[in-house]
């Protein structure tokens, strides 16, 4: 057995579940994985994030407690070892909304309403102190990877003018947004990281949510958007409607300048994710997420086609190149040939 096997064992022993039956789990795109445990028909899940591999379970634990402290359903934490990296939690299950829409696409806006339920208990609450800040100036930062994979990637040349044109224009964009007051956002809330939990009440409690260890303050839109511009899934324009509409009503929010900053925040989530996908092809050697990137800048000129986004949407199309076939061979080329910037 190895010493990470040693460990393992030995944490699963001390807290009475050494005599388990373990299988393992799907992991995610960090480090960490997972085994799904059960010890005489009772069922958990140990999440294995090596400290030695610069992960930390202590974010996970803190903010698993906050959101079932508001009545979420995030898994309640069992067990923990938070100086090897350990933590034993609860099953919520394998329906993730994903698989669920595939057996039943009909069920999609009860899901995704569910889903709005949830941000809108989650941002109806104190969100915990120190939370890191994913406001306007974070966000025109990470837009930047556009500029900073996307884009070289394709043309294999560096702009810092382009890169600068759509920062001003994304800073300008912002800029025009309705005052608003942070609140804390999951980040990754989007049907494949949701559970479906059709027996909780009430219905904010149906959602089940599994990945929010990178949680922040940030403008309530995102986490919307995030589920209602899904890149893995489309979604239909009338569901998106109606939690837009949701949100807004149940927020007090004037609808029109809420559309406005669900565009804005949207186009910014976008433009990071071309650099993302990007990125996990050139320099992780993931080519698979090019395959996403045309659905990505699809999404992206939605948003930007917004009547008072027309200033980003012009920069948007004068410095970032259509992911046409060529280009998306061209990055695909480049797999794992990129170890920095």
């Amino acid at each position: 057995m190895s010493g990470r096997g040693t460990i393992i064992t030995g944490f699963l022993e001390r807290i009475g579940w050494g005599d388990a039956t373990r299988h393992m789990l799907a992991g995610d795109a960090s480090n960490r994985r997972y085994e799904r445990l059960d010890l005489r028909g009772q069922p958990a899940v140990l999440m294995d994030a090596p400290t030695d591999k610069n992960e930390s379970v202590g974010p996970f634990v803190e903010l698993a407690r906050h959101l079932c402290g508001i009545g979420l359903s995030a898994p309640r934490i069992f067990a923990e070892d938070r100086k090897n990296g350990l933590l034993l939690i609860e099953d919520l299950g394998d329906d993730l909304f994903s698989s669920v829409l595939r057996r039943d696409p009909l069920a999609e806006q009860p899901l995704y309403l569910a889903a709005t339920d949830a941000l809108i208990a989650l941002h109806s609450a104190n969100h915990p102190e120190h939370a890191p800040n994913y406001g306007p100036a974070k966000m025109v930062e990470t837009a930047g990877l556009a500029s900073d994979w996307y884009a070289y990637g394709a043309t294999g040349r560096r702009s810092t003018a382009g890169k600068a044109a759509i920062a001003n224009a994304l800073s300008n964009a912002f800029a025009c947004l309705a005052p608003w007051s942070p609140v804390l956002v999951l980040r990754d809330y989007h049907a494949e990281n949701l559970i479906w939990l059709p027996d909780r009440e009430p219905s904010h409690a149906k959602v089940g949510l599994l990945d929010f260890q990178d949680a922040g303050l940030g403008h309530p839109a995102y986490d919307l958007m995030s589920l209602a511009h899904d890149v893995r899934r489309e979604v239909a324009p009338e569901t998106r409607a109606a939690m837009i509409r949701r949100y807004a009503e149940a927020r007090n929010l004037d609808r029109v300048d809420f559309e406005q900053a669900c565009a804005t925040v949207s186009a910014q989530r976008n433009l990071r994710i071309l650099g993302v996908f990007a990125r996990l092809s050139m320099h992780f050697g993931k080519p698979r997420y090019v395959d996403l990137i045309p659905t990505v800048w699809s999404n992206l000129l939605g948003d930007v086609s917004h009547e008072n986004l027309a200033d980003l949407d012009r920069t948007v199309r004068m410095h970032l190149p259509e992911p046409t076939e060529a280009i998306l061979n061209e990055l695909r080329a480049k797999c794992a040939t990129v170890p920095t910037l």
